[in-house]
């Protein structure tokens, strides 16, 4: 098992790996990479009924900081994704990961940042919600998002070519 001198960081992690593994939420599997590091998880999220990733099976890297939960951790989708809120190198962009505080932009208030009480379960959840319903205000791929506002048919043809790709077809 991993050793960090009891860090609170490593016990919550330990606590939601473990509430996450009894009750884990319809279509999301998350945990450790390796059991000697639980600052790095794989999350595994199908594709939302419904929407054109369905059907999908998408994997992505949770990277925590030292100081989880005070800080978010990164995500970042390890498959082909194309969506308005993932950059193309396949980082998230939701504001449930964006630090505490206010935004230097003013696009979103405080509350909906990153704050100590929420937990890996919100996070995949928001994600989730984010893949059935992207923010084409705040796009992170500026492509995805013009073609999901404008071209809703050769948006879908893509994802729907992703999915196809994360099921190896």
């Amino acid at each position: 098992m991993y050793k960090s001198g009891g860090s609170t960081a490593l016990k919550r992690l330990m606590t939601e790996y473990r509430e996450l593994s009894l009750h884990s939420p319809e279509g999301i599997t998350a945990g450790p990479i390796s059991e000697d590091n639980f600052f790095e998880w794989e999350a595994v999220i199908n594709g939302p009924p419904e929407t054109p990733f369905e059907g999908g099976v998408f994997t992505a890297n949770l990277s925590f900081p030292r100081d989880y939960p005070l800080n978010p951790p990164t995500m970042k989708f390890t498959c082909p994704m194309f969506h308005p809120n993932v950059y193309a190198n396949g980082v998230v962009c939701i504001s449930i990961l964006h630090p505490p505080g206010d935004d230097p932009n003013h696009y979103e208030s405080s509350s909906e940042r990153w704050s100590p009480v929420q937990s890996i379960e919100k996070i995949l959840l928001s994600v989730l919600s984010m893949i059935a319903d992207p923010n084409d205000e705040s796009g992170a791929n500026v492509d995805a998002s013009k073609m999901w506002r404008d071209n809703r048919d050769q948006y879908n043809e893509i994802v729907h070519d992703i999915v196809r790709k994360s099921l190896g077809l």
